[in-house]
């Protein structure tokens, strides 16, 4: 519904923020490491996930866009709703949670509040796969996209292809094609190769 807000700051709270935007104050879900992350802002960025329930739409904020993508994964599995996929992201960093998973750390995935020995290995069964697939460079920020080849790369990323792949099939792309291919171009080619 919302990609991102960018307002003042006029709360902050190790559980939620106050973002003012066009005369609104947004009241603002967030996780330890968004609050980390905003330090002593006036002005910020988040980006948001809205849940809408029958009685209450519900703001999540996060600092990075990467944050935010994890949450979606979390919040995918059976089990785990945004608050306790929130508090996972408070109890240890995205990092952390994204090797666990990866690895199978059970141990340390129970070690969070509220996951049990099932959710985990649920969490694992269900997200290991996807997240390796993704890479490890998934919860960076998005690339400022100075060039072509950044642009194209991360919308076949988006798309849901894995990075080493995608970065292969562009660089055919412009091996065959040129450097002077647009963006479109790019990706056409790289999809055919795919």
């Amino acid at each position: 519904m919302f990609e991102y807000i960018d307002g003042k700051l006029t709360f902050k709270c190790p559980a939620y923020i106050v973002v003012e935007a066009g005369g609104i104050g947004y009241h603002i879900n967030i996780s330890l490491n968004t609050y980390s992350s905003l330090a002593d802002a006036e002005r910020c960025k988040v980006y948001l996930w809205t849940h809408v329930k029958e009685d209450a739409h519900t703001l999540y904020g996060f600092a990075e866009e990467g944050e935010r993508r994890l949450f979606l994964h979390l919040i995918s599995v059976s089990g785990i709703g945004p608050n306790t996929g929130r508090m996972m992201l408070s109890s240890i960093t995205p990092v952390e949670i994204q090797a666990a998973i990866v690895n199978g750390d059970l141990p340390l995935i129970q070690r969070i509040k509220g996951i049990g020995t099932k959710t985990a290995q649920r969490l694992v069964l269900e997200l290991q796969d996807k997240l390796k697939k993704e890479g490890t460079g998934s919860l960076i920020a998005a690339p400022l996209n100075n060039t072509a080849r950044e642009e194209a790369l991360s919308a076949l990323m988006m798309l849901g292809f894995a990075k080493q792949p995608a970065e292969k099939s562009i660089d055919s792309a412009v091996k065959n094609g040129g450097t002077d291919l647009t963006v479109e171009q790019m990706i056409k080619i790289a999809l055919k190769n795919l």
